[in-house]
């Protein structure tokens, strides 16, 4: 199969599709991996490295596009990306589709078949090819926000940790799957007062085992979120629902009532957040204020350390690259219900069918034969 890796557009995002390592494996396996010019620069991974590998260098995306059948990217197609995907094409990236509507009529007008890594599955309901950006994402919340916290960001000036005879600062982490707990693991290190919120009272259990009876725990209902919310420094939304819309826990009102120069990070921002005040941000203006509460909603946090972020992506995403290659969709859905779960849209038609009630669009039932 021909495999094409654009350069990334969204705004400052620098991490790549495959690093030369996958191409080498790709090439391996028969198959044709074409790289756009200086789609690796941005996070020190030169085109002399990707010849090595056995790429062929294009000039271009519209090239890539041209040449390759199955596109591997990182972050959703922007406006002029989806402009040059055709029926022939097979999308493999995040895409995040229950939050944008225009992004998903314009893969279902394009014909393409499209497979969003956040959607593929286990049997036991984690998503593996979520959980490396989960990280990086949780473990940035705690340092962003902390950072945020200084007067010269707009913040209180409160010191996450404290000092001897002044209080720690409170933060609140609300959704303790992997991003949330990697928020906690950071924000425990840095010696704040945690408390953390979940639906699931067993993950409440593993939690308070995990840091010893360290952490407090309390269980997700409006009245707990509202008395911990307007309570805290730092908030960080990190409610992740597979596929869909992430639900508003943290209200308007919630913030109003919280203390001028506090901080709030939503995670949860791909999927159109967990706090109403949201609105997704960029790198270059990563926050806002909201009633005197600084806002950071930066849509592609990990892309802050692209490096990082892009060996631990690749990762787990080449294992299910491989497969498509050699196997096509259709084979390879058939025989891997994990897989199958990533597929959003499929020919044009959209197949998934959480995003389609999320955003009103006609559900099409998943015909692989």
């Amino acid at each position: 199969m021909k495999i094409g890796v654009p350069k990334e557009i969204k705004v400052k995002e620098n991490r790549v599709g495959l690093v030369p390592g996958g191409v080498k494996q790709l090439v391996l396996d028969g198959h044709e991996v074409f790289i756009e010019k200086n789609a690796g620069t941005g996070i020190g991974i030169s085109d002399e490295e990707y010849l090595e590998a056995g790429a062929k260098i294009l000039p271009d995306a519209a090239t890539v596009f041209k040449e390759a059948k199955l596109i591997i990217k990182v972050k959703e197609p922007q406006a002029s990306e989806i402009a040059m995907l055709t029926p022939e094409h097979i999308l493999y990236t995040y895409l995040h589709l229950a939050a944008d509507y225009d992004q998903t009529v314009g893969l279902m007008e394009s014909g393409c078949t499209a497979i969003a890594y956040e959607t593929i599955q286990n049997p036991d309901g984690s998503l593996p090819l979520l959980v490396p950006m989960s990280e990086v994402a949780g473990k940035m919340s705690t340092q962003v926000g902390a950072n945020y916290l200084a007067i010269e960001h707009g913040g209180k000036g409160v010191l996450l940790g404290g000092v001897p005879g002044v209080p720690r600062a409170k933060v609140t982490v609300i959704g303790c799957g992997i991003a949330g707990t990697n928020a906690i693991k950071i924000a425990m290190g840095m010696g704040a007062d945690v408390t953390a919120i979940d639906v699931s009272t067993k993950r409440l259990a593993e939690l308070d085992d995990l840091f010893e009876n360290r952490l407090n725990t309390l269980y997700s209902n409006p009245d707990n979120i509202y008395k911990t919310v307007v309570e805290s420094d730092l908030v960080i939304g990190a409610v992740l629902i597979p596929g869909a819309k992430a639900p508003k826990l943290v209200t308007r009102e919630m913030i109003a009532a919280m203390g001028a120069g506090s901080v709030v990070v939503d995670i949860a921002v791909d999927q159109g957040g967990c706090i109403e005040t949201c609105k997704p941000t960029t790198h270059e203006n990563p926050t806002f204020l909201v009633d005197g509460v600084v806002h950071y909603c930066v849509a592609n946090m990990p892309g802050a350390v692209a490096r990082t972020s892009t060996f631990a992506l690749t990762n787990v995403t080449l294992h299910y690259a491989r497969i498509l290659a050699r196997d096509g969709v259709e084979k390879a859905s058939i025989s891997d219900e994990k897989l199958r779960k990533g597929i959003n849209i499929y020919k044009g038609g959209l197949v998934y069918k959480q995003v389609a009630q999320d955003l009103e669009l006609p559900y099409t039932e998943l015909n692989l034969k």
